[in-house]
Parts: structure tokens; sequence; C-alpha cells
């Protein structure tokens, strides 16, 4: 079905008629202070019987009045939000950055464990196919409710290689904003030492730290041939929150590179 004959089939199966739009449109666009929003008889007329594609503005008041989802009206024309994560992983930027999880559809179902095997023992390794007994669908909008809120999320640029090989480009981190002051002691070995995430002026940054006085100290991995970097504290360099979790490929390409970063598995 053409996009024209779907919204036109979804005007008919509501009982609304192209002036009835017209005039609901109006008063979206006088709310919205933006004449962009209003929809004219003549051109949902062309709309529905030509292949043309609506503003953003028009479409949104086509979702309001047609009670549709805004991004299931997006797909009809060809573009599915939920592609926009694929794409975060197969198109990486080279430096550093926060990374956000979207979910274009919170009321849609993923496939998730529902119920575990009694035998399955967390001491040892296994393959998550069978430490599950069951999965079941389960809506995206019950997953958020899950303990998330504290954490943000990050991507190592394929050119930063400041704590490689303990976090190699490519990899993907979990950040507890809730813990930001920087620990001076307390830990025996490189693998205990508190790894934090920083937003600098120019971008960000994620290392070990230290902070005398005013200056933040960024400091490299050993192994990495980086250099240390110090940035005036909050100023020029500011704590977003300690790493605590690491997704992370550990065969590296024939340039020393990662070959991507960690791919995301595929929804079910």
């Amino acid at each position: 079905m053409q996009p024209g004959d779907y919204l036109r089939d979804l005007r008919n199966r509501l009982g609304v008629t192209t002036r009835e739009v017209e005039e609901l449109s109006r008063k979206v666009a006088q709310d919205r202070g933006n004449e962009e929003f209003s929809i004219s008889n003549a051109w949902l007329t062309q709309l529905e019987n030509k292949n043309s594609v609506p503003s953003i503005y028009k479409l949104f008041s086509l979702s309001v009045i047609y009670r549709a989802k805004f991004v299931d009206l997006l797909s009809i024309f060809g573009v599915e939000l939920d592609d926009s994560v694929r794409y975060h992983s197969s198109l990486p930027l080279q430096n550093t950055h926060l990374a956000s999880i979207e979910v274009a559809d919170r009321d849609r179902a993923v496939r998730f464990p529902v119920r575990f095997d009694r035998g399955f023992r967390l001491e040892t390794t296994s393959l998550i196919s069978r430490m599950v007994e069951v999965w079941g669908e389960v809506p995206i909008a019950l997953i958020e409710k899950l303990d998330v809120r504290n954490c943000q999320y990050g991507f190592i640029g394929m050119d930063d290689r400041t704590m490689d090989p303990l976090l190699r480009p490519g990899s993907f981190v979990q950040i507890d904003s809730h813990r930001k002051r920087i620990a001076a002691t307390g830990w025996r070995t490189e693998l205990d030492r508190p790894i934090y995430f920083v937003e600098l002026r120019e971008g960000y940054a994620c290392s070990w730290c230290e902070i005398r006085g005013s200056n933040l100290t960024l400091i490299p991995h050993p192994l990495s041939g980086c250099a240390t970097r110090q940035f005036a504290h909050p100023g020029e360099a500011e704590i977003i929150g300690q790493v605590t979790a690491v997704a992370m490929r550990l065969v590296s390409a024939g340039n020393g590179h990662p070959d991507g970063p960690p791919k995301l598995p595929a929804q079910s």
C-alpha cells in the first residue's frame, strides 16, 4: 500500500472528512503558533493521491488527528527510528562521546528472559541460551523500569587509545552518574582502580583521574602510549561518573584497532 493510500484508508476508517482534518489541524497550528502544522483540504487530497512526502509538522498533525503514533506514520514513508541504534553501531565516530539508547516505541515488546534454569550457576561460564529456561515477550516500558536511571552509556572513540588495552577503542561503557567523587586510594591493582568518564570543553574522555586542588589530571594506561593531560576543574573538565561496566571486542583488526564497536544482538 502506498503512503497516500494508507493515510486515506486510516482517515476513512475513522470517518473523518478532509474538511474536518483541515479544521482540526488549524487548532493544532494555533496552539503551536506555527502555520506549518495546518493542513488544507487541497493539500491532503494531493497527499492521498500522489506519492508526496509531508513535512514533520503536518505529519505530526495527522498523527494527532488520526490517533496514530508518529513513529508509525514515519514508517510508512520508509523511516524506521529503531534503525538509528543499528546505525550508531555501524557508523562509529572517531571521538569519545556519550551514547544514547533510543526507544522509538515503548509499547513494543522484545524477547526477554522471564524464567532462568534453576540448575544454572553464576560461578561457572555458560551460554545465555542455556541459562534461560523461558523467553517471553516483555514490553520495553517494563524494562525501562529496571534500575537503569542511575546510569548513562558512553562510547570509546575509535581513535581514543587512552585506556588501551584495558578499554579498547570502540568499546561501550556504562557510567554510574552518582559516583563522581575521585577515589585517591583503595585499590590494589590497575584492574581495581576506578575509571571515570569526563566531559571536556571540546569532547569527552575516559581515563583514570587525580584531583589536586583545582586541577584534574587524566591518567592514561601506561601501555597506551598516550600522554597525561591536565585541566582546570570544574571549569574545563567535569566528572560525569564512574565506569562500572564495559562491552568490548577482544579480537583486533590488523591495524591494531578493533574492527568496529561491539555489535548489539539482533532483536527478535
